[in-house]
């Protein structure tokens, strides 16, 4: 019963801290992202607004967090800004009306060798050799 009571501790310490680390990387994101369209980004903070499961490019089941926030345009309007991250990765950034999709090297998908396909049948361990080619 302690082990178990020590492992679920363990996990909540782990997911509290991973989540203060996306969010932290979904708040300067955000910043990033107004600076660039030269818009105001609001509050100084991100709020958290969804958390589920998604796979990303290499087929790993990541955390997927939604966190929104508020920027203007002119002074004087609050518009609505979100951030999705898998992991700690930016997935997908979108300012109200202006939509910024982000992949973060995590998210695409590992481009295969034509070589792996063709001649799989005389690989070894992933790898070939010239003489292996010839045969």
């Amino acid at each position: 019963m302690e082990l178990f009571l020590s492992g679920l501790l363990f996990a909540l310490g782990w997911f509290w801290i991973d989540s203060m680390a996306a969010r932290e990387r979904a708040e300067l994101s955000g910043k990033r992202a107004c600076r660039e369209e030269g818009v105001q980004f609001l509050d100084d903070t991100v709020a958290f607004s969804g958390l589920g499961f998604r796979r990303d490019g290499y087929g790993h089941l990541k955390l997927r967090r939604t966190y929104r926030f508020e920027f203007s345009d002119t002074g004087d309007n609050r518009l609505k800004g979100m951030v999705v991250m898998l992991g700690r990765e930016v997935e997908t950034l979108d300012l109200e009306k202006r939509f910024i999709e982000v992949k973060a090297p995590s998210a695409i998908p590992p481009q295969i060798p034509m070589w792996r396909w063709e001649g799989s049948h005389h690989l070894r361990h992933g790898h070939h050799s010239q003489a292996e080619e010839e045969s």
